[in-house]
């Protein structure tokens, strides 16, 4: 099996895992507050990666670019988490799952500049689809009654371009270890959690948490934190950006099939519309020439 396989069997097996995150994320913050179940999901992640950076720190000598690594700590962890768990809060887990449908969009376009990667009218005709898509999936077409529905998928949106950022910058460093910057950005950007959580403790008090809730969170952290970030990193050392961008396509489907399945979620015949046109354009702006 060669280097490309292998990635390409990896990223699959990482959208399997974020795809469900969506419905276990909506069922963790149901009881638990945002900041502090993104907290504990982050030190888990930590922990569980802790052994694999020691071991590997011993036999790698490389020199690490601490401020790269913070950036994509504060933008990866950090700041996503807080955007990422309080806007699924306020909106279904289907939602957030159609939303996040932009990501390869959000990847592309900054690519374009950044890396030089080329966009043409096709790419640009899937990149308007996708966007009108998600309008209509998480503004225009949402059943929901929250006062917050709009809020959350706004906070979405946000996560999907600090996402964007996260994935540029991990693959600029595709030459250094992926174990180290996987943990030592995700050490950064835990760290700088912590005092959100705190304050949302000093406001609210610890929550009541049921067992449930804890495997949610325990499976997010170990699963969707840990092992997804470690391999997705991995998999940007032998796939382009582009490619990997394509396959972030999986999640939206993958993410509102489970949270229908096991949530029940419904769907509007605007979002519907919406998700056909998410899909559309993902797959126009991805279809090879």
């Amino acid at each position: 099996m060669n280097k490309t396989t292998r990635g390409i069997i990896t990223i699959v097996f990482v959208m399997f895992i974020w795809g469900s995150s969506f419905t276990v994320t909506k069922m963790v913050v149901t009881e638990a507050p945002p900041l502090i179940s993104a907290t504990i999901r982050n030190i888990i992640a930590c922990l569980v990666l802790l052994p694999f950076y020691l071991s590997r720190r011993r036999k790698v000598q490389q020199t690490l670019p601490y401020p790269k690594l913070a950036l994509m700590g504060v933008v990866g962890t950090t700041v996503y988490y807080l955007l990422f768990n309080t806007g699924m809060k306020y909106i279904a887990a289907s939602t957030g799952a159609l939303i996040e449908g932009l990501v390869p969009v959000a990847i592309a376009v900054p690519a374009a500049f950044i890396l030089k990667e080329q966009l043409n009218k096709r790419i640009i005709a899937g990149i308007l689809l996708s966007v009108t898509g998600v309008i209509l999936v998480g503004f225009v077409g949402t059943a929901q009654k929250s006062p917050n529905a709009l809020l959350g998928s706004t906070m979405i949106v946000g996560a999907v371009c600090l996402w964007s950022t996260y994935t540029l910058l991990s693959r600029s460093l595709k030459n250094t270890d992926t174990i180290l910057v996987t943990t030592v950005s995700m050490f950064i950007g835990t760290v700088l959690s912590i005092p959100l959580a705190l304050i949302e403790i000093s406001n609210n008090g610890w929550p009541d948490i049921s067992l449930k809730a804890w495997l949610g969170i325990i499976y997010l952290g170990v699963f969707a934190s840990a092992v997804a970030y470690f391999l997705y990193n991995r998999s940007l050392e032998s796939l382009p950006a582009a490619q990997v961008g394509n396959f972030l396509n999986l999640i939206p489907v993958i993410g509102a099939v489970i949270a229908f399945i096991f949530l029940k979620d419904t769907f509007t015949w605007l979002q519907l519309a919406g998700g056909i046109l998410v899909l559309a354009g993902i797959w126009l702006s991805s279809k090879r020439t």
